[in-house]
């Protein structure tokens, strides 16, 4: 038996005999997660899957991660879809400041802030746009000023997701106004747990509150919690969206994909349940070819993400061709939504009351959700910007 093997059967034993049965075959969109992650067997999933350092199972174990290399990282996902288990944990903190961290953080921050990511007792949220600088986020305003060994920060982020539930956030500031606008920019991170923060939900056409508005008055942060260098933060920034576009996109993680039994076609199903079937297919001429269409783009989209994962060196995640993903993957996912609502006529409009199943109100709510994709982690234009003069290498 190789140790791979050996690995493979260890691995799938574990996850049998400490996976809570709730926490298998959980469906929910990232706007539930809060609720999801507060169950009491969410709470000892994620202690069992700590403790083995598999909450970021390829981060180094010196930091709380299970320094797994490549190959044992993929085992352990194979086997977690196999049980149909649900992550132990979620958000901005694996997905994004985690890695910018062990990226360009000092030795000391590493040591202060990764563990609690690792095991989960920390949540983290993002400090970037704000009420004037949207899609061009270089405009912020928000100032913050070092005195001594901490900054005094003041003005307000918007569309700050999960800040009512979130103890720190990481924050792009304006640290030298005199300076140009990319250049006088700092990377902290602050403490959510102080007088200088407030925060408001927002009420979205969805129903959930999942983004915030976010007021700092002389909020706080410690000069040991500058990420890189003062004034240098625009790098550190870009490469932290680079990472959560990776996500958005379906690359975090495409590499350690191995080949899954084929699974049904869900908006096939959904064709043949609302339009109609003849000899096992979708009747409707027209609707099959829809069906098909999205079908191959999505398939074609996901072994290109596998292979540019596989290809990247270190497993690290790309750079510029990040926005790539981003842009198709979310007008992948909104039309998918899209067509699920069409495909059910007027049961996939309903918002509420008895004529409509929870598959119906489901596919109205995520039909709405899917609006947001577009436009978080930066917007379809932003994107194609971004495609054009990075990627493509064409002038300004």
């Amino acid at each position: 038996m190789t140790d791979l093997q050996a690995f493979q059967d260890d691995t799938r034993a574990w996850l049998e005999d400490n996976c809570p049965q709730e926490m298998r075959n959980l469906s929910f969109h990232w706007e539930d997660a809060h609720e999801i992650y507060a169950r009491p067997e969410a709470k000892i999933w994620l202690e069992r899957m700590a403790e083995k350092g598999w909450v970021a199972p390829t981060w180094p174990s010196e930091y709380g991660g299970g320094g797994l290399d490549p190959e044992r990282a993929a085992i352990l996902n194979q086997e977690m879809k196999r049980i149909a288990a649900t992550p132990p944990s979620s958000g901005m903190g694996l997905t994004m400041i985690g890695p910018t961290l062990l990226e360009f953080g000092t030795e000391e921050q590493k040591q202060r802030h990764i563990p609690s990511i690792c095991d989960g007792s920390i949540r983290w949220c993002q400090g970037y746009s704000e009420p004037g600088a949207g899609s061009d986020l270089a405009a912020l305003q928000c100032k913050a000023v070092l005195e001594g060994d901490h900054f005094v920060i003041n003005g307000q982020k918007i569309w700050t997701s999960g800040a009512q539930y979130a103890d720190w956030m990481f924050a792009l500031v304006r640290t030298d106004p005199n300076a140009p606008k990319h250049d006088g920019i700092s990377f902290v991170l602050l403490d959510m747990h102080q007088d200088g923060v407030t925060i408001k939900p927002i009420s979205l056409i969805s129903g959930s509150s999942p983004f915030c508005e976010t007021f700092l008055d002389n909020a706080v942060a410690r000069r040991d919690d500058l990420v890189g260098e003062l004034n240098k933060g625009w790098t550190v920034g870009k490469r932290l969206l680079q990472f959560e576009r990776s996500g958005i996109g379906g690359l975090a993680g495409a590499s350690k994909k191995k080949a899954q039994p084929k699974k049904r076609n869900e908006i096939a199903d959904l064709a043949k349940q609302y339009t109609g079937e003849e000899n096992g297919r979708i009747a409707d001429q027209g609707t099959r070819q829809k069906v098909l269409d999205h079908s191959m783009r999505e398939r074609a989209f996901q072994l290109t993400a596998q292979r540019v994962a596989q290809e990247s060196q270190s497993g690290k995640t790309p750079g510029d061709v990040t926005s790539i993903f981003k842009l198709v993957g979310a007008n992948l996912s909104r039309n998918g939504t899209e067509l699920k609502s069409e495909l059910m006529g007027y049961q996939g409009l309903g918002w509420e009351g008895e004529g409509f199943t929870a598959q119906e109100l489901d596919s109205t709510r995520l039909w709405l959700n899917s609006r947001a994709v577009t436009i978080y982690g930066g917007t379809n234009e932003v994107q194609m910007n971004i495609i054009s003069k990075r990627v493509l290498g064409l002038p300004e």
